[in-house]
């Protein structure tokens, strides 16, 4: 019963009204002459068709059946192949990749968008190419020429797809306590063995081979994350002319069976003195893989709203034809009316679209740093951008996800007892979108990242950039909307004032970042979300031709700014209340 149908006309406003995306491609050689608006639209054009036809319409028969596990051999849904072929033989997982080795070179603004599609058709299907991509990414970032050569040809086609292995059973967050080993050959390659968890895409039908990337120790590496190294390791090992030869010692030994994804086959993987080949420089794995992570996290956040796009589109719809009691002001003459005109209905739709919405242009927004970071010839410009992106991530990471799952709640909530029974779909997103605030780093561990990393060690630097650009935007377009771009500049000075306290307070308390992260993220997350709002309204006031969608992002952004806004404001309190309370109690209190 769940429905699907791209949001392509918002999608193409935010890219070529609101961030003009365009100008940047026109001026840029490297993407001048493989990008522009027509050959944009027709890409996300045919993203649609094939999200919405060969993908979603299965999502839910898919998730009933699952993957299955029988002595090492994982099998997918029936669908799935199907699904995966047209995937891969339209070229999607190489749509960003390298056009050296068969890729696209698209930009990220615009394979975000694709992104967004694939997981709203469904979440853990996405998650097979989707990590093939951020693999491809890391090995053509850092691996030699011979390996990109070998490997990335058929990672692109979606021959062969790819995996990253991280988490060990001992060791999640904190990576430096890994016990995979690396022994070097005389032939230049590895021996690799240990035991990975978690493994998403470890092992399954869809592909004849798949190109593990994964993190070792060498026996001399130094102690900790300083001695990680990363590794290309081979389910299947190849000739030097790329042609399949005998198994790797890579082994699955079991699937997990988890709330969501039932799709998506997380695997333990073993690893028993495996061939793999090194990437990028020895000790320097965890670099090479966060070219990698970094990546996924913003593809992470984009599942998380992908869910919620689902969901939202559903719920509308089934609240515009529930009928049950009757409106303030009736919207029909029959015995009820559509549930649509009840205040607490409107309240969870409006609330999921103005979210959504910001959520898809801040999505674009960082994308766009990570466009100029890799494409621009200005070395400032891409200095700054990259340091923007490298600070955006993991808002884009852990706040989206936050309020997509409020948002996929949200949905279920409006189909009522429908909402709780699984033919309708809303269940599965609320349970496949939950899994977005875990994997990819926990969403405490983004906002630790946020606070303690990205804020306090440059002193506010790159965020003060950011919240300068707000406010010069807000200046700069007072004419369009006085009192909202008013409302922006406040919260923009509320997020730098909080900012400037916790760093005060954390100069003679050690728990003061720890304490104020999760607040923080939230608080600066939605602050961007009503920067993003004044960017769609200012975008709208020179809409032309589409007058319906003007009038509903000014009208959406005046809900956003009057209902959801001021939630900074108890965020900034929460935050001002400062580490001792959660101190003032035992670890046996807690």
């Amino acid at each position: 019963m769940s429905q699907y149908n791209a949001p392509l006309n918002d999608m193409n406003f935010i890219l070529f009204d609101t961030f003009k995306v365009q100008e940047f491609w026109q001026e840029n050689a490297h993407l001048s002459e493989s990008i522009d608006v027509d050959t944009a639209m027709a890409i996300l054009a045919e993203s649609a068709k094939v999200t919405e036809e060969a993908i979603a319409p299965f999502s839910r028969a898919a998730d009933e059946e699952g993957v299955k596990f029988d002595s090492g051999d994982v099998t997918t849904p029936a669908s799935y192949k199907d699904s995966y072929n047209v995937v891969a033989e339209g070229g999607w997982i190489g749509l960003a990749g390298n056009p050296e080795f068969g890729g696209m070179g698209m930009p990220k603004s615009i394979t975000a968008m694709h992104e967004e599609m694939m997981c709203s058709a469904d979440l853990a299907f996405a998650l097979y190419p989707g990590l093939t991509a951020g693999a491809c990414l890391a090995i053509n970032a850092h691996a030699s020429e011979e390996l990109k050569e070998l490997y990335l040809p058929n990672m692109y086609s979606g021959q062969w797809t790819g995996s990253m292995c991280l988490t060990e059973a001992h060791a999640g967050t904190d990576l430096g306590l890994i016990k995979t080993k690396a022994v070097p050959n005389d032939c230049g390659s590895y021996d690799i063995t240990g035991s990975k968890i978690f493994i998403s895409g470890g092992e399954h039908d869809l592909t004849e081979n798949i190109i593990h990337l994964v993190l070792a120790k060498l026996p001399d590496a130094p102690e900790g994350s300083r001695g990680i190294s990363l590794f290309l390791v081979p389910k299947i090992n190849v000739d030097a002319q790329g042609n399949l030869q005998e198994p790797n010692a890579v082994s699955c030994g079991s699937i997990e069976h988890k709330m969501g994804i039932h799709t998506s086959a997380t695997c333990v993987i073993n690893f028993d003195g495996a061939k793999g080949y090194l990437v990028g420089e020895v000790n320097k794995g965890l670099a090479a893989m966060f070219t990698m992570m970094n990546y996924e996290r913003l593809l992470v956040g984009l599942q998380g709203l992908g869910a919620a796009e689902r969901s939202y589109q559903n719920a509308k719809l089934y609240a515009m034809d529930r009928g049950q009691g009757k409106g303030v002001e009736r919207m029909t003459d029959k015995d009820c009316d559509p549930i649509v005109v009840h205040p607490d209905v409107r309240r969870m739709l409006l609330n999921m679209r103005a979210m959504n919405e910001a959520a898809r242009a801040f999505g674009t927004y960082v994308s766009i740093q990570l466009d100029v970071a890799k494409f621009s010839d200005d070395k400032e410009q891409a200095k700054l951008a990259d340091a923007k992106a490298q600070l955006l991530t993991p808002i884009a990471k852990a706040f989206v996800t936050d309020t997509s799952l409020e948002g996929c709640i949200a949905g279920q909530q409006v189909l009522g007892g429908h909402g709780y029974v699984r033919e309708w779909g809303q269940e599965q997103l609320v349970r496949d979108c939950r899994i977005t605030q875990i994997y990819e780093g926990t969403n405490g561990i983004q906002a630790l990242d946020l606070m303690g990393r990205k804020v306090a060690m440059d002193k506010g630097a790159t965020l003060n950039s950011i919240i300068d650009e707000i406010k010069a935007f807000a200046s700069d377009n007072n004419s369009v909307n006085a009192s909202l771009m008013s409302e922006l500049n406040k919260a923009a000075d509320l997020l730098k004032e909080t900012a400037d306290t916790v760093l005060a307070e954390a100069a003679t308390d050690k728990n003061a970042i720890g304490a104020a992260s999760v607040d923080f993220l939230h608080l600066a997350g939605y602050v961007l979300y009503a920067y993003m709002w004044a960017k769609m309204v200012v975008a709208a006031e020179s809409l032309e031709g589409n007058e319906a969608l003007a009038e509903s992002k000014k009208l959406t952004a005046n809900y956003y700014f009057a209902r959801l806004l001021p939630r900074i404001h108890s965020l900034k309190a929460q935050i001002e209340s400062g580490a001792e309370l959660l101190y003032t109690f035992s670890a046996e209190q807690v």
